[in-house]
């Protein structure tokens, strides 16, 4: 399979509003896309960018995504490389793509002098668990709560 991973362009947007109903999808979580691709342009490609992006192309067309950002970590009093997505269409999936993304992603952190890379994934989602302990990460049990203001 040809592919290239690449930063997010604004043309992509559509798509990855798309692959983000997807992601949703698959982690059994709910999503709307209002007002999605208007808050990912101002993330990505605003005057602060707050998220970085990078799109999994296939013969043209967007098939996957990763997105992070570098957060700081008190512990360590240095900062860290948070993976907040990574989505690849099934027809991407076992064919070394999420391996070539996290070689970049740590690639991006050691550019970045960051301690560790952190990310999390639901506890049903088998494949993904399992491909990441292959990877040699190591998973730690917390429980994530929400809050809203």
């Amino acid at each position: 399979m040809n592919y290239i991973i690449r930063p997010c362009e604004e043309k992509d947007l559509p798509e990855l509003v798309e692959l983000c109903a997807a992601h949703a999808e698959y982690e059994k979580g709910e999503y709307s896309p209002e007002g999605k691709l208007e808050g990912l342009r101002a993330a990505i490609f605003g005057e602060t960018k707050k998220l970085n992006c990078w799109i999994v192309e296939v013969n043209g067309k967007a098939e996957g995504f990763t997105t992070f950002t570098f957060d700081f970590s008190t512990w360590d009093a240095a900062p860290f490389l948070y993976m907040d997505c990574l989505y690849l269409n099934e027809s991407c999936r076992g064919k070394g793509v999420g391996t070539e993304i996290m070689n970049k992603i740590r690639e991006e952190a050691l550019k970045n002098n960051c301690k560790n890379i952190q990310w999390q994934t639901p506890e049903f989602n088998a494949l993904a668990i399992k491909f990441y302990v292959g990877l040699g990460s190591t998973g730690k049990q917390k429980m994530r709560f929400f809050l809203n203001p």
